[in-house]
């Protein structure tokens, strides 16, 4: 098992980090905003869930009500996520989505950092340090986070591996802040915490422990039995009644219901990476993912049990940190080609997306300039109904959202005196029926349209196009030459 070593035999404080070491956190950081910045471009960000929180830290920012137009949820009825606070805070500065793109890559970048420290408070030498922050950059699911939209979990995966050093330092205020501040982010890390609990619990740090499980617990209960409730009309959350409403009935029938092969096949996928450096003292630091682990198996959206998506990523460090368990005590070789990096390396070329630049990303530069013609005539006190992938592109206004499959007839479907739609490519949750059907709703009620060749479709109540005339932007009816 691994323990805490004395603390005689450890420094109190973090070592400085070589300084190639932030460069290339600084770096990397930057590639991922870039690469994130660039996906936005190219109109592949959406709705959910870039969209909504773009929309609530510019509300926040503003000083309205927090409360989302697409879901009618508070900001912090959505996962107690009291740390989107400092997001208004820049949007009060400067309005603009970059802010969640540039923290989320710099934080998933300079994960590395306390990585580095939890590798030398283990006893490693430099060179394995340096394979132990490269693990972390190499994770398909860090690549994979950094790139789709933005979740703000990922702000505090530096917190949750400085956590791991300051509980085998032996800094109990310290880790117990850090937790804090994780459970800050997202009501779903409680699943980490509570693992952290178990890990303690089997290494016999009875009152770790119990502060661990005792904060879970009483973050659980204060969200579900008075913040939820309270913000939602009495509800209490409802991501969990989604997730496992498929778990009712017999024990044989929920059993036989499982998702058998897609478990084992994620399993397999979540382990590759780093399996081979793990070693019997890893086993206690694995624990600390079980809930989560568990969580994700049992869930009904398949999207949890996926490196795409971002709910696997705290399971990053902990594989890495396992790693870093499994190195210790073993020879430090000062030479030698590093296999190791190689088959990591080899996993995120088949598991990270960086090939979706070459192909899929690409699908929606015929709409591009049609898009930007359409957002130079959307005025900022517009309500806009758009696609699920242009809502980023609108998301700074009070009401915005997009058609669902099951949306109301346009007169009852909410306060929208804009559509922008396009049916041939309809976007997440949404279909060309729909869409169809609300365009020629519109269009029988003499709302003002322009068509563009991608098949993009600007919509304008009378009153508003009859203000935009006066100002000299109404849309006209003209179809523009390609």
């Amino acid at each position: 098992m691994t323990s805490s070593p004395s603390a005689d035999s450890r420094p109190s404080r973090p070592q400085v980090c070589p300084p190639l070491l932030l460069v290339l956190a600084a770096g990397l950081g930057l590639l991922f905003w870039g690469v994130a910045a660039v996906r936005h471009g190219l109109l592949q960000s959406n709705a959910y869930d870039l969209g909504l929180f773009d929309q609530w830290a510019w509300l926040i920012g503003s000083g309205a009500a927090p409360i989302s137009s697409m879901e009618q949820v508070h900001v912090l009825a959505d996962h107690g996520a009291w740390m989107l606070y400092l997001a208004g805070g820049a949007y009060r500065i400067l309005p603009s989505l970059q802010w969640l793109l540039a923290s989320q890559a710099l934080a998933l970048s300079c994960t590395a950092l306390p990585i580095w420290w939890v590798a030398q408070q283990a006893g490693l030498g430099s060179r394995q340090c340096w394979l132990a922050c490269g693990l972390w950059w190499l994770q398909p699911v860090v690549f994979n986070a950094a790139l789709f939209d933005f979740h703000p979990e990922t702000w505090v995966m530096p917190a949750f591996a400085f956590a791991v050093w300051a509980e085998r330092e032996g800094r109990p205020r310290l880790w117990f802040g850090l937790l804090l501040l994780m459970l800050g982010c997202r009501d779903g890390l409680v699943l980490i915490t509570a693992g952290m609990a178990i890990d303690l619990a089997w290494r016999r740090r009875w009152r770790w422990s119990l502060a661990a499980g005792g904060l879970s617990a009483s973050w659980l209960l204060l969200l579900s039995r008075w913040l939820y409730p309270l913000l939602r009309n009495g509800d209490g959350p409802k991501a969990a009644a989604r997730m496992f409403s498929h778990l009712n009935g017999d024990p044989l029938t929920i059993v036989s219901g499982l998702d058998w092969g897609g478990g084992a096949e994620y399993l397999l996928l979540l382990c590759l990476p780093s399996i081979a450096l793990w070693r019997r003292n890893s086993l206690t630091t694995l624990l600390i993912g079980l809930p989560l682990v568990l969580v994700n198996l049992l869930s009904s959206s398949a999207s949890y049990r996926t490196l795409v998506h971002h709910y696997s990523l705290p399971l990053a460090v902990v594989a890495v940190v396992a790693c870093i368990d499994g190195l210790q005590g073993r020879p430090q070789p000062q030479r030698g080609f590093p296999w190791m990096l190689c088959w990591a390396m080899a996993c995120w070329l088949a598991l990270a997306k960086p090939w979706f630049f070459s192909g899929p990303y690409l699908t929606r530069v015929p709409q591009l300039q049609g898009v930007n013609e359409a957002q130079a005539l959307i005025q900022p006190q517009d309500a806009v109904l758009t696609t699920s992938y242009l809502v980023p592109q609108l998301s700074q206004r009070t009401s915005i959202g997009f058609p669902k499959k099951k949306v109301s007839p346009l007169p009852k479907a909410g306060p929208w005196n804009v559509l922008l739609l396009n049916p041939t490519d309809p976007g997440w949750g949404s279909s060309r029926k729909v869409q169809e059907r609300l365009l020629t709703q519109a269009r029988d009620m003499n709302w003002s349209c322009r068509s563009w060749p991608s098949g993009l479709e600007l919509c304008r109540a009378p009153a508003a196009a009859k203000q935009q005339r006066r100002l000299g932007t109404a849309p006209s009816d003209s179809r523009p030459t390609p």
